[in-house]
């Protein structure tokens, strides 16, 4: 599998780095950190799914490979819960912002499949955020849990319209267990403070 095309951000620095560092500080500079840090992961994780090398799995386990970005990749479903809270239905504008930069670290073809998987996750994550009247903590979760198997399975899928073999299900499978890994850390932290938050509010100094 052949994915020199997608180092650009490895030969090209001098392009990609300072558009993409500017972009994300100028959002920063709004006071919008969540959004920028949004925006600021979708060009890197896009680069690292081309440029990093993967795990083989057994084929007794369905085969195909374990990215290690894959828990990244589901912290980023759970930034875009913080950035939604900042930007409300915006969201999506920043996801193309996000994908524009991408096109300055990923191959085309990687850029388009993720698109099109955060298009249709984001559309079931944001409706789950959106209408769920559920605490933060649980709704990364629920969030997460629609997002994450619709996320991998469109972008494996796309991706392998063009890139022979890279259609596995033990890719999915580990892919989606690696982002609900990541969804569920960050869940619990939050909760955590949720419930500090609850004591001060119930004992008030």
């Amino acid at each position: 599998m052949n994915f020199e095309p997608a180092l650009a951000f490895v030969q090209q620095p001098h392009i990609a780095i300072p558009i993409c560092a500017a972009t994300v500080a100028i959002i920063a500079l709004m006071k919008r950190p969540w959004t920028a840090l949004y925006v600021g992961l979708m060009p890197l994780i896009n680069w690292a799914f081309a440029g990093i090398p993967t795990i083989p799995i057994p084929a007794d386990l369905g085969g195909g490979s374990w990215h290690p970005f894959t828990i990244v990749t589901g912290l980023v479903l759970v930034v875009r819960d913080f950035a939604q809270r900042e930007i409300k239905h915006w969201i999506l504008g920043a996801m193309f912002v996000g994908l524009a930069l991408s096109t300055l670290t990923a191959w085309p073809v990687i850029v388009v499949a993720s698109g099109v998987a955060f298009l249709i996750s984001e559309t079931a994550d944001w409706a789950v955020y959106t209408f769920s009247k559920r605490p933060l903590s649980q709704r990364i979760l629920i969030s997460s849990a629609v997002g994450a198997p619709i996320d991998q399975v469109a972008f494996i899928g796309l991706a392998s319209l063009v890139v022979p073999g890279i259609f596995a299900w033990g890719t999915i499978l580990t892919g989606v267990i690696s982002k609900l890994i990541g969804a569920y850390i960050v869940s619990r932290i939050v909760a955590q403070q949720e419930r500090k938050a609850a004591k001060i509010e119930m004992n008030p100094a």
